[in-house]
């Protein structure tokens, strides 16, 4: 045998398998943390800058926490279903339609990460001030925004596990 990788060899080491041609991975854990933790350090700079310039740090509103929790219930309600047509029924949908959920799913958590960290670093920039009413109240609404936010990762994340490819049944290794 020549050089070059044999195809149905084991992986050594621990390295993980390389995926099929024209799959994609799942989204990563710890890329998603380190998204956040990047997001949380936005937050505080963005607070501190525009407090030190004489302004008045952004605060998050009501209609802030209800268009995410609106995302979030329907990022919920789209893997619910495509779970139950993939996963369940095994029904096969139209390979255009699971790319845009795949990518829906994907980006949605991406940019929920990202905002559970800007909305944190909000409520730790107020949290040195919480006795007074107006501090206070932004941090809860930070913190909840921050929340919601994470329930949109979440959904992000079921929606593209649902748009996994059951195994064939059918197969037998």
């Amino acid at each position: 045998m020549s050089g070059g990788t044999e195809p149905d060899r084991a992986p050594r080491n621990g390295d993980k398998p390389e995926p099929p041609p024209g799959s994609v991975r799942p989204t990563s854990r710890r890329l998603l943390v380190a998204i956040a933790v990047l997001g949380v350090a936005v937050g505080l700079t963005m607070v501190k800058a525009v407090e030190a310039r004489g302004g008045v740090a952004p605060a998050v509103s009501w209609l802030t926490l209800i268009a995410w929790a609106f995302l979030a219930a329907l990022l919920f309600a789209a893997a619910r279903n495509t779970h139950q047509r993939v996963q369940v029924r095994r029904e096969r949908i139209e390979p255009s339609r699971a790319v845009f959920l795949l990518m829906i799913g994907k980006a949605s958590a991406f940019v929920g990460a990202l905002c559970a960290g800007v909305y944190a670093g909000f409520a730790l920039s107020f949290l040195q001030a919480v006795g007074s009413s107006g501090p206070r109240n932004r941090v809860i609404m930070a913190g909840a925004a921050a929340v919601v936010s994470v329930l949109v990762v979440t959904a992000g994340l079921l929606l593209e596990r649902a748009c996994r490819v059951p195994e064939d049944p059918d197969k037998t290794p």
